[in-house]
């Protein structure tokens, strides 16, 4: 029988707050949970939305009240979590700590104080950096500090991988990717025309290949083509490109319209652009919408836009795509692995190619030789959380050491005797607070002294509670019934 984890997700990013790190989590800790281990989420608080919360199947949230500074990532304490943090672990019970994003406070200290309390850890890229601004090489330098003493790093597409070992100095052999999922379900295209702006014609439904496929939709050449853009109004996500095309779209192509979904500080931009050309009958703003209501607004569009600046996935495309929308994007990052070529066009990340490349996705829609109809059952079969969910178990299971170590990381018997002497057992690390030191000390020649002298800290920090506050003082929460093995059978899984 596969051994059973208890699992700690912990990042600043989660519901109620929508995006793709947040629905990432949830969706895979529901499959996880499906799988028979248990999963609590620890977070920070949000208004309203404080303390020990549950979501569906018995997810437990743990809602910490850390003070939040930008883009709700808690400002970083380094030691002053750790309490708290030690805690709920103990309370709950966990294995592996599991860390997602980069950019989040929480993740990089709890994965700190898990490895000083001898509990494994994993950590979850999302993002994409860079090498050369002030910014990056911060971020660069905390996920370095992070991952020196981390069990294994999982990213979300392969250009995440090797953005992740270049600026944290990893072992490749480390770091597997496995990619984010769409519940295809929840993203099904229109059933019937009224649901997509602009009418005309039957809309596509949804199909299995066992079936005969839905009738290709006709579009006539003065019917209105909606485009849809659902994303957070930032820079990084190209709303400043955006701002500029949206005119040059429009005047190029006079039976178009835009729904515009998301908020963030470059929406006052995209407004000021609406005004300046008069487009508001040609350009809907919708705000802030909630995630279950993105496939309401994609389905009222015929191509979805996303002209980001940095990507390392883009679970948004596979979603306008399950919906039945032809994808114009920018060939950044990850976004390249992410569909086959057949749904998208790609676009640099300039002004003039982005407004070719939707001129031609306009002509190809108009001259039906795309069939968007099709694009929900190939999404379906690509994609899937259960998938997502039995790689990640795997991971626990390679470093917990429920499956051989040549067996998880695939070297040969040449390669282990080297392999092990720069790693111990690898990714099966040390506790041993020396070891620990001889990791970090090599982070630089300030930065390491530095990194020692925070893990030397947290070690008396936990000396302390240990002594303080005995874990023999620490009520056991009940665990919820956990999945029997008939019932962790799922169906078309080998």
């Amino acid at each position: 029988m596969a051994p059973t984890y208890n699992i700690a997700m912990v990042s600043d990013f989660f519901f109620p707050q929508p995006g793709g790190v947040e629905s990432h989590i949830y969706q895979l800790s529901t499959k996880l949970m499906d799988r028979g281990h248990k999963v609590i989420i620890i977070t920070h608080a949000y208004k309203g939305r404080t303390g020990v919360r549950y979501l569906t199947n018995g997810l437990k949230v743990y809602h910490v009240p850390f003070f939040v500074i930008y883009r709700s990532t808690t400002f970083p304490t380094v030691f002053s979590f750790f309490p708290l943090f030690r805690n709920i672990v103990l309370r709950e019970r966990i294995d592996i700590v599991h860390g997602h994003a980069s950019l989040s406070s929480l993740c990089h200290e709890a994965i700190l104080h898990a490895r000083t309390m001898g509990l494994r850890t994993v950590f979850t890229d999302h993002s994409l950096f860079g090498f050369a601004d002030a910014a990056s090489i911060f971020a660069n330098k905390l996920l370095k500090f992070t991952l020196s003493d981390v069990d294994h790093v999982i990213c979300v597409s392969h250009t995440c991988k090797e953005n992740t070992v270049l600026r944290a100095s990893l072992d490749p052999l480390m770091v597997s990717v496995i990619p984010n999922a769409v519940v295809a379900e929840n993203f099904k295209p229109p059933s019937n025309p009224s649901e997509v702006s602009g009418g005309g014609g039957p809309g596509p439904g949804s199909h299995s290949f066992s079936q005969p496929a839905p009738p290709a939709r006709q579009l006539g050449p003065h019917e209105t083509i909606t485009i849809v853009v659902i994303s957070r109004l930032f820079y990084n996500k190209g709303t400043d490109l955006l701002t500029a095309a949206v005119p040059r779209i429009l005047e190029n192509h006079p039976n178009t319209r835009f729904v515009i979904a998301g908020s963030g500080p470059k929406s006052i931009d995209l407004e000021q652009m609406i005004e300046q050309n008069v487009l508001q009958d040609r350009v809907e703003m919708l705000g802030p919408i909630r995630h279950e209501e993105v496939r309401d607004v994609m389905v009222r569009g015929h191509i979805y836009l996303h002209p980001s600046l940095t990507e390392a996935f883009g679970t948004v495309i596979v979603e306008a795509a399950s919906c039945g929308l032809y994808v114009v994007c920018t060939q950044v990052g990850g976004i390249p692995e992410v569909l086959p070529s057949h749904m998208t066009v790609f676009a640099k990340p300039e002004e003039d190619d982005l407004v070719a490349a939707t001129g031609k996705a306009i002509a190809a829609l108009r001259a039906n030789k795309v069939r968007t109809e099709l694009f929900h059952e190939q999404v379906k079969s690509m994609y899937s959380w259960t998938n997502v969910a039995l790689r990640t178990e795997r991971v626990y299971n390679g470093i917990s050491g429920a499956i051989s170590e040549a067996e998880f990381y695939g070297y040969d018997a040449a390669n282990a005797a080297s392999w092990s002497a720069t790693r111990g057992r690898s990714g099966v690390q040390s506790f041993a607070l020396i070891d620990r030191l001889k990791r970090y000390y090599g982070c630089g020649i300030w930065a390491g002294k530095l990194f020692c002298l925070c893990v030397i800290v947290d070690y008396l920090i936990f000396l302390f509670l240990e002594l303080w506050f005995p874990r023999d003082k620490i009520d056991i929460c009940p665990d919820w019934p956990r999945k029997t093995v008939s019932e962790r059978k799922e169906p078309g899984v080998r």
